[in-house]
């Protein structure tokens, strides 16, 4: 199992609002090297850490590639780089976000270019709710919890829900 994060939520010059440009990324993810498998639904979630910004439309993906953890981090990077993303500060609004969550039961710290798990998922209700959806009895490989411990560990005040269907 092999999940990656996608968030935006700023509107892309290319693709449109937050939602447009998450599907042409995840279309833009899948290649020979790297193919999705399959997409959680979309949340809607509040700025985490809580800010002025506009609120984000976050998903997790499911892919299935033969890169390693660092070839696909940076196959990741490359994608935001193509749809705009410019890193400048931590938790500044962004056109996309990709992130790799997980990578099989690895856990890689640093000073490795991937760190995996990512190291701040078990704390953010935008990963764990839709990761929850592709993958209900995953564990944690770093700490052995369950998802539904996870979940029900999270710091309070995170705003976070599945966009329903008819509100897109």
């Amino acid at each position: 199992m092999i999940f990656i994060g996608l968030g935006a939520n700023l509107d892309s010059p290319r693709h449109g609002p937050p939602l447009a440009t998450l599907d042409a990324a995840r279309r833009a993810l899948d290649s020979p090297r790297c193919r999705v498998l399959r997409c959680s639904p979309w949340y809607r979630s509040a700025p985490v850490p809580r800010s002025d910004q506009p609120w984000f439309v976050n998903g997790v993906a499911e892919v299935e590639t033969s890169l390693s953890p660092p070839d696909l981090l940076a196959r990741l990077h490359a994608v935001e780089r193509d749809f705009g993303r410019a890193r400048t500060e931590r938790n500044a609004p962004r056109v996309l976000d990709l992130d790799l969550l997980v990578y099989h039961d690895l856990v890689l710290d640093p000073p490795l270019a991937a760190v995996v798990p990512h190291p701040r998922m078990t704390e953010r209700a935008f990963v764990l709710l839709p990761l929850r959806e592709l993958a209900p009895a995953w564990i944690d490989p770093r700490s052995g919890r369950s998802i539904d411990a996870l979940i029900a560990a999270l710091p309070p005040g995170q705003e976070c829900r599945r966009i329903e269907r008819f509100e897109i």
